[in-house]
């Protein structure tokens, strides 16, 4: 069988937690500055980040549970790097608390003067601040229970305490109906935090786009994180190429995805020609924001599709965590594609210098808390009958 190794001891993850502290440090320093020349863009950076470290939160969820419903040594691999990226949830959530109090800043239809506007009036049933603060409730509560009972039932499994493939029943129990109101609750918090910075716009297919994007920086970031291990020698004897390969497959069905999904939504929202929809894109497609989308096209799929094709790269640890690397940069610029226009449209440079630094910054802290995270288990579920009946074969 693979040998078992105590991650807490891994030189490259203490490293990370390391370089994590420096960038959480360095990009919340640079931002405070920020803060006291602009506030609200101070806020509307904050959003950014709360964001992206959200989807990658929700995203190590979501892989998490995918993993214990299909199996397989591509999630047996990652599924520490998905139980930690979860458990890092409680710290999102201390994100959102800026957002609750400064949601005027954020979102039209929370100012007085939005009663004025006869499409936000119509829908301010739904569109008001109690009720969005009480559906942050839900969501986070819901997401919370998911993430304790998984990581629970998943330390009981380490100390031997429910190792059985009956005792296994349980994680397929909670995994096959939470993916599914994951999904849901998923679609309605994109629809919240993201598509009401436009109350006027809307598109039913947003809330897939933005869990299967979520997704892919959960898939960049776990490739990244075992590709240092596997470069260390830590976990040489248990990380395969079969394995980084299966992985960049996966990325590489996730990138392909997305651009589904985002060319489907152009093409259907511009061929219909809709005021209430075309504006959205006319914000993003026109002046410099215009050249961001284009990167985003080159950048978020053309390149890295071009990369994953290559069976060679994807067996190569070091070539597809750069690759992966990349990938998460992109993901953050999209995030501020979406969100930035709504505040500055049009303008000679449309990208805020908080764009950067505070996401940056936020996401070193959320950095900080995945190493931790990682730290306190080993690195392979070794009690997972599972994980015994797939690397059975190895010990010989």
């Amino acid at each position: 069988m693979a040998k078992q190794l105590e991650v807490r001891d891994s030189p490259a993850l203490a490293a990370l937690q390391q370089r994590a502290t420096i960038i959480a440090i360095a990009g919340g320093a640079l931002s405070l500055i920020g803060a006291f020349v602009n506030i609200d863009q101070f806020i509307q950076s904050w959003l950014v980040g709360f964001l992206f470290c959200l989807g990658l939160s929700l995203g190590s969820l979501a892989l998490l549970m995918m993993q214990h419903l299909s199996g397989g040594q591509w999630g047996l691999v990652g599924r520490r790097v998905f139980e930690a990226g979860s458990r890092t949830l409680p710290f999102v959530v201390l994100l959102f608390i800026p957002v609750a109090l400064r949601l005027p800043t954020l979102f039209e239809w929370a100012r007085p003067e939005a009663a004025e506007n006869v499409v936000i009036h119509a829908k301010a049933g739904y569109l008001n601040p109690t009720f969005f603060l009480i559906r942050a409730v839900i969501y986070f509560a819901f997401w919370l229970v998911l993430v304790t009972l998984l990581n629970r039932w998943s330390a009981e499994q380490d100390r031997g305490e429910a190792v059985t493939p009956a005792d296994s029943v349980r994680f397929r129990t909670v995994s096959a109906p939470g993916l599914l109101f994951l999904v849901i609750t998923v679609t309605f918090a994109s629809v919240d935090w993201i598509m009401s910075l436009d109350p006027e716009w809307f598109s039913t297919i947003f809330g897939l786009l933005t869990i299967v994007g979520w997704g892919l920086t959960t898939f960049a970031l776990t490739i990244f994180v075992l590709s240092r291990l596997e470069r260390e020698g830590t976990a040489t004897d248990i990380l395969k190429p079969r394995h980084f390969h299966d992985l960049g497959k996966l990325m590489l069905a996730f990138v392909m995805l997305w651009a589904y999904l985002s060319f489907s939504q152009f093409l259907i929202i511009w061929s219909g020609n809709l005021p209430e929809e075309i504006p959205w894109y006319v914000r993003r497609t026109t002046g410099t924001w215009g050249w961001v989308a284009i990167a985003l096209v080159f950048g978020h799929f053309v390149i890295p599709f071009v990369l994953l094709l290559s069976q060679d790269l994807k067996k190569r640890s070091g070539l597809l965590a750069a690759v992966a690397v990349f990938v998460i940069v992109m993901r953050l610029v999209d995030v501020i594609w979406l969100v930035e226009p709504e505040f500055r449209p049009g303008t000679a440079f449309p990208i805020h210098w908080m764009d950067f630094t505070l996401p940056l910054g936020l996401f070193g802290g959320w950095l900080f808390v995945f190493a931790r995270n990682l730290r306190s288990r080993a690195l392979l579920p070794r009690n997972d009958p599972y994980f015994k009946e797939a690397f059975a074969h190895e010990a010989h």
